[in-house]
């Protein structure tokens, strides 16, 4: 296939037809310089005082960005704009999650933060009120699981509301987002602080930008790179949940069993351990210690639903599945459109990318299953790798561009990796992977946390650290 440019070049001569030669030989005026990036319609953020929104015009495509075809994202910028650290940028996770709704929230998490910096936070392109992605069976289904595969008929619904638009949605398109935000804002250098989601996009720009970032906060680690090419199977996360489980029931009182064990027992038992899977990682948001039975309206405790249920009575774990079950929000506040075609175009699978043949997908998706080792997955399975929404989602979409990963797998700016010992969404080994790219990196784990470290933690040993690490 052609190059865009090409192909539009070569329509242009066909369409002038004769005389193109005396055209061309004459002189040529310079090309005009593209016009610097500004934010438009300013006004103060509704019921969020002290902020100010805006919006940013970034090109569909920055690959090919002459194009004509545009987004408009919303920005929402603190008013202490001479503020005497300058710019910082926070990056919110998903991917499929806004930043504007949530720039005074996080501003008051880290108030020692937001005297010292502007925050700066943004709708990232497909998400918020303004551009989220609406796919209505996905959402109804999956909602902000990475882990609960959506049906085929929800998957290629979404892929016609996108159209031909899939192909822009990556993390290569935010980051061209982002420096554009940047140069809009009128800085040179800026702070960036990402979660979940939020670190890969956030390394992604610091590995393409670096002199751009002063310094990069990752706070619940996905790595931006993925030598192993297992990330979309999840391989991390499922053998990370074996230590979880065993530390949380090792704290006093100790439980006296093996919840790790018992969950082996159950994937291999059981037709829902996907759901069983998510689930956990779903909990992890409300009880961090995984043992809390005043957790949920008291229907905490998943160590012992996990226990009760290996010993024959499911009714706890059952109610747990029910009451955590994904699906249904509203996509300006989490768009799955955004989140699938994201996850898609970014990720590498059994069969290779979104540009493999998805006719060639489901064989090479065979072949891993048959081939993974249990040690691999346990306490799952191979069939709960290959089962999750990240593989069942994107072994039905359709060809898809895929990114184009930054050229620097290296990150070298100073770094700060925050983690908690009990997150399953972005687990502990995930970040001690990251460390290994950031040689000026520090990397800080926070014992007893789960995920998002700076906007959930109990106590402050995490925020602690930022506050060192970015005012120090």
């Amino acid at each position: 296939m052609r190059p865009r440019c090409t192909a539009v070049f070569a329509l242009t001569l066909a369409l002038l037809g004769p005389g193109v030669a005396t055209a061309a030989a004459a002189p040529q005026a310079p090309p005009a310089r593209p016009a610097a990036p500004g934010l438009s319609g300013s006004r103060p953020c509704a019921g969020q005082p002290g902020f100010t929104c805006s919006f940013l015009t970034v090109p569909l495509d920055h690959r090919d960005p002459g194009d004509g075809r545009t987004l408009r994202l919303q920005v929402a910028a603190a008013d202490n704009a001479r503020a005497p650290k300058g710019v910082l940028m926070f990056l919110t996770g998903g991917p499929g999650q806004p930043g504007v709704p949530f720039i005074t929230g996080i501003s008051k998490r880290l108030p020692e933060l937001a005297e010292k910096y502007r925050f700066v936070m943004v709708d990232q392109r497909g998400t918020g009120e303004f551009g989220a992605i609406d796919c209505p069976r996905l959402q109804a289904q999956v909602d902000g699981s990475d882990i609960e595969p959506p049906t085929p008929e929800a998957v290629k619904e979404c892929a016609g509301v996108l159209g031909g638009r899939r192909h822009y949605f990556t993390t290569e398109q935010t980051v061209g987002d982002l420096d554009l935000l940047r140069r809009a804002l009128g800085v040179r250098t800026w702070t960036v602080d990402g979660v979940s989601y939020g670190t890969m996009t956030g390394a992604a720009y610091a590995a393409s930008h670096p002199g751009n970032v002063r310094r990069l906060v990752l706070d619940s680690v996905l790595p931006f790179v993925d030598p192993q090419g297992d990330d979309m199977l999840y391989l991390t996360g499922q053998r990370a949940t074996a230590r979880v489980l065993r530390d949380a029931c090792a704290a006093a009182p100790a439980c006296g069993f093996d919840p790790a064990r018992d969950l082996a027992w159950l994937a291999r038992h059981r037709e829902d351990a996907v759901l069983i899977w998510d689930m956990l990682v779903t909990y992890e948001f409300l009880d961090p210690t995984y043992r809390d039975a005043g957790a949920l309206g008291g229907l905490g405790d998943v160590v012992s639903a996990i226990h009760d249920a290996r010993g024959g009575d499911a009714a706890h774990l059952d109610r747990l599945l029910r009451a955590l079950d994904s699906g249904g929000g509203d996509p300006a506040e989490y768009s799955s459109g955004l989140h699938i075609a994201t996850i898609c175009g970014d990720g590498r699978f059994p069969w290779g990318t979104s540009e493999t043949a998805p006719a060639l997908r489901e064989a090479a998706l065979e072949r891993a299953r048959d081939h993974l080792p249990a040690e691999a997955t346990w306490p799952f399975t191979a069939d709960t790798a290959v089962g999750n929404g990240f593989v069942q989602e994107c072994l039905h979409w359709p060809w898809a561009r895929h990114t184009a990963e930054p050229r620097r797998a290296r990150l070298s700016v100073p770094v700060l990796l925050v983690n908690g010992d009990r997150d399953l969404s972005t687990p502990l080994e995930w970040a001690r992977e990251e460390l290994r790219y950031a040689p000026r990196g520090t990397l800080v784990v926070v014992k007893g946390a789960s995920h998002s470290i700076q906007n959930r933690e109990r106590g402050t040993q995490g925020r602690e650290a930022v506050y060192r690490f970015l005012n120090g």
